[in-house]
């Protein structure tokens, strides 16, 4: 049983979207996990290629199938990291600090660029755990929306067994499903964002085409049909902290996804229960993926989560 109470969850609307496009590619292309997603040339076994003070490890969510996990620790304790096994990195995490728990969007992995970027740069005082669910990066299996959905839960579970502080998940479109299927919330449904993606605007054509993807994908011979709204209108009522951040020029899920959310989360909450949106102007340019280029992100997001501290 997840303790919702202690769990903070971020929606931020920074990374792409899952396109059932994109889905299909995954699900056929038996080449390897590497020519399926981006980075293609990164060797994610080997984190300190590309990041220092960070682990990479494989946890087995259920039989069959093995996800890859990074954890970077905290700034308090990078000069004792030089050279240490997993199992001390693993041992950190009782210190009692939060952890953040980094679930990527559709074509990021656990290194995932620009929301890293974004996380870390307020995380100096947390733990960052990013998973690569079954099918994504280099785990194994095929993707999923109950398989992300165990994936993502068995690390939580993972993380509570091992840490003595509060844990915050931190979702990027996809990312941001999974959380809602977690707890609470995320973008309001895959078929929505199908037919707002930029690509179905170019002509009433290919519009008409994709506009019945939305029931198309409710077939179990498909993947990711995720309804993250029904999660936060859904008979349990929100009990966990909420920030969600967006832009108004978001142009692949769109900022009324985000606002609708917002409005129902509030609606459907206990009173006592903190849900927060913060919107970006479009005359900023942040769009889809650029919400970390806002430089009062660190505080915005840090002075939110003072609550895992509380």
């Amino acid at each position: 049983m997840i303790r919702y109470d202690k769990v903070i969850l971020l929606y931020n609307a920074i990374r792409y979207p899952t396109m059932i496009i994109q889905c299909n590619m995954m699900r056929h292309d038996k080449r390897g996990p590497e020519h399926r997603l981006f980075p293609f040339l990164l060797d994610l076994g080997r984190p300190e290629a590309v990041l220092n003070h960070t682990c990479n490890f494989y946890l087995d969510s259920e039989e069959g199938v093995s996800v890859g996990v990074w954890h970077t620790l905290p700034a308090s304790q990078w000069d004792e990291a030089a050279g240490r096994s997993p199992e001390w990195y693993r041992e950190t995490l009782g210190d009692g600090r939060p952890v953040i728990i980094y679930l990527h969007g559709n074509l990021g992995t656990r290194w995932d660029e620009s929301g890293r970027i974004g996380t870390l740069e307020f995380a100096a005082g947390y733990h960052v755990l990013s998973l690569d669910y079954r099918g994504f990066g280099d785990s194994t299996g095929e993707p999923s929306e109950d398989g992300l959905t165990i994936d993502a839960l068995f690390l939580y579970h993972w993380v509570k067994k091992q840490s003595r502080g509060p844990v915050c998940l931190w979702g990027h479109s996809l990312g941001s499903a999974v959380d809602a299927l977690i707890l609470e919330a995320a973008f309001t449904t895959i078929g929505e964002v199908v037919v707002n993606y930029p690509l179905t605007k170019v002509g009433g054509y290919i519009s008409v085409c994709l506009q019945p993807l939305g029931v198309f994908m409710k077939t179990e011979e498909n993947l990711f049909f995720f309804t993250a709204i029904a999660n936060v209108c859904g008979k349990r009522a929100l009990t966990c902290p909420l920030l969600i951040l967006h832009a108004e020029d978001d142009d692949i899920v769109p900022y009324h996804m985000g606002q609708k959310i917002s409005l129902q989360a509030k609606k459907e909450s206990n009173t006592d229960v903190r849900v927060e949106m913060i919107s970006y102007s479009a005359t900023l340019g942040f769009s889809h993926n650029n919400i970390y280029l806002d430089p009062n992100l660190s505080n915005v997001v840090g002075k939110f989560l003072q609550n895992l501290r509380q």
